[in-house]
């Protein structure tokens, strides 16, 4: 996409970007709801209105300056609320809702890599690239946000959603003992991230997954 102006970009990234965030906030909303807990429903948060979810540094800051500066893609929306004590077993609906967030992920890359696929179609057999190569660009983009969200939120690390998998997982002594490392868990991130270790940890199974994913359609 190098070749793209700074204008272009956006209009590539901007939808891709905003729905890989959005449904996956409304994934957790929508499974701790069906596991007992209304919160997020309450508050009107299991909505697929982006307005909802928007996190004026997350989803529209970030993403833009690491656009501009052609770094390692993710952001994030306001997290869903979710009221563990509400939910039937919280500690195995816990893993559940956590879970949600990174597989909701994993079907909008398939979906972005069917749309890369009707882009090549729409440009090589219907003759109409203006319509095909578009889609193209914001296929690749979607697929590539979506497979760096779920591999960035199923990092062990509390308050990710693999720290909330892992919690769940282990034995309820080992499990409050680990929830308590939570409140380091962003100062962690953060520095993992300005020290560039980010795209280390992510690169390889980034690459690799997002080869599976275009493998599946053809690509």
């Amino acid at each position: 996409m190098d070749e793209l102006t700074l204008v272009g970009k956006i209009a590539v990234w901007a939808l891709p970007v905003i729905f890989a965030i959005t449904v996956h906030e409304v994934a957790h909303g929508w499974v701790a709801s069906k596991l007992g807990d209304q919160t997020a429903k309450s508050l009107g948060r299991i909505t697929l209105n982006p307005i909802k979810h928007i996190d004026p540094i997350g989803t529209l800051l970030v993403p833009a300056v690491l656009l501009f500066l052609g770094g390692f893609m993710f952001g994030w929306a306001k997290p869903v609320p979710v009221n563990w004590s509400n939910l039937r077993r919280p500690k195995r609906d816990m893993v559940y809702v956590a879970v949600a967030g990174p597989f909701a992920n994993l079907m909008m890359a398939l979906l972005w890599a069917l749309t890369i696929r009707l882009g090549h179609f729409l440009t090589e057999s219907a003759n109409l690239e203006y319509v095909g190569t578009p889609l193209i660009y914001m296929g690749f983009a979607g697929v590539f946000i979506n497979v760096i969200l779920m591999t960035l939120n199923l990092l062990p690390l509390l308050p990710l959603d693999g720290g909330r998998i892992l919690a769940g997982l282990l034995p309820n002594n080992l499990s409050r003992e680990y929830a308590k490392l939570e409140r380091f868990g962003f100062p962690i991130l953060v520095i993992i991230i300005a020290m560039g270790w980010l795209s280390i940890i992510l690169g390889p199974p980034v690459y690799y997954v997002q080869r599976i994913i275009l493998s599946i359609v053809g690509i």
